[in-house]
């Protein structure tokens, strides 16, 4: 009964535009949890001691948030079915602090893609394609795997209904487009029937988690392991650097800072250009510019 209500709710929601990726795989993962115990309505206590085996704080949270809204929707037809309280796990601060790629370490990367196979292999030529692309254009890891051949265009690459069901064109430097014209002549001339421009080792779109594995293997070899006990350089870490780049080319004057920020903003496809100030914690440099562009300002007008 339970699993049929959680279809029922995610087909809802995606009527609305939403996604759902990871509540879907939550909330039958409850369903399963609720069953073993020969239970057919949300119950309020099998839904904290679900969700209190979420492995991290932010996980624990992320759980329960997700079956409170799923609850919520499915006493409004049946009282039976009982809201937990939203604050037995609270809302842990995003703490993480990225990893900000150098030149260098993207650099050595990239080189490392050549050690998942023969040279001329076609896994190595996507690996270096597909993370040479990430750090180019910032994009989603998501929306990278997303991409069809036909999402190529003259213009850019067409980035469709994302993660806020936005479409949106992302024009390519000419360097980039080089390397993914190299990538194209390969990949077109392979036929297969998806119309995935990134494959997979079995010929279907490339996924998160064989992205992931080449993703693992090359930061070893490349030599960015951190030690044990500490935050490993992330795939996501690559559309922070991208960001902090940028950033670091902010051109002078609070308009043209505010353009700047707007263009980016539009470009990674954030809603909210609150979004992309989040990045300015990021380098030393970034801060430092910030410093002396504040300290030339109040120089200017008179405050030093």
């Amino acid at each position: 009964m339970l699993k049929q209500l959680v279809t029922d709710y995610l087909r809802t929601r995606r009527a609305l535009g939403f996604e759902l990726e990871a509540p879907e795989r939550m909330l039958y993962d409850f369903a399963a949890f609720a069953k073993e115990r020969g239970e057919t309505h949300v119950l309020a206590a099998t839904a904290i001691d679900w969700a209190a085996e979420g492995r991290t704080a932010s996980v624990r949270h992320h759980r329960l948030q997700r079956l409170v809204l799923f609850a919520r929707h499915v006493r409004a037809e049946d009282p039976r079915h009982e809201v937990p309280s939203h604050h037995v796990f609270p809302r842990v601060p995003r703490q993480i602090v990225p990893h900000i790629y150098s030149p260098d370490e993207a650099r050595r990367l990239i080189e490392a893609a050549r050690t998942l196979g023969a040279p001329s292999s076609m896994r190595v030529l996507t690996a270096q394609t597909f993370f040479a692309l990430l750090f180019a254009t910032g994009l989603r890891v998501s929306e990278a795997m997303a991409l069809d051949l036909d999402d190529v265009t003259p213009q850019g690459l067409l980035i469709r209904k994302t993660k806020f069901q936005k479409t949106r064109l992302v024009p390519l430097h000419e360097t980039a487009r080089e390397g993914l014209d190299r990538y194209l002549q390969r990949r077109r001339a392979i036929g297969t029937p998806p119309s995935s421009l990134f494959l997979g080792s079995r010929g279907q779109r490339l996924a998160h988690n064989s992205a992931r594995k080449m993703f693992v293997q090359m930061r070893e070899v490349a030599g960015l392991e951190k030690p044990p006990g500490q935050l490993q350089p992330r795939i996501h870490d690559i559309r922070h650097t991208f960001a902090v780049r940028a950033l670091e080319a902010c051109p002078d004057g609070r308009d043209r800072v505010a353009q700047h920020m707007l263009a980016l903003a539009t470009y990674l496809g954030h809603t909210h250009v609150a979004d992309t100030y989040w990045y300015l914690q990021a380098t030393p440099r970034l801060m430092r510019d910030i410093a002396d562009r504040v300290q030339a300002a109040f120089t200017t007008e008179g405050w030093s």
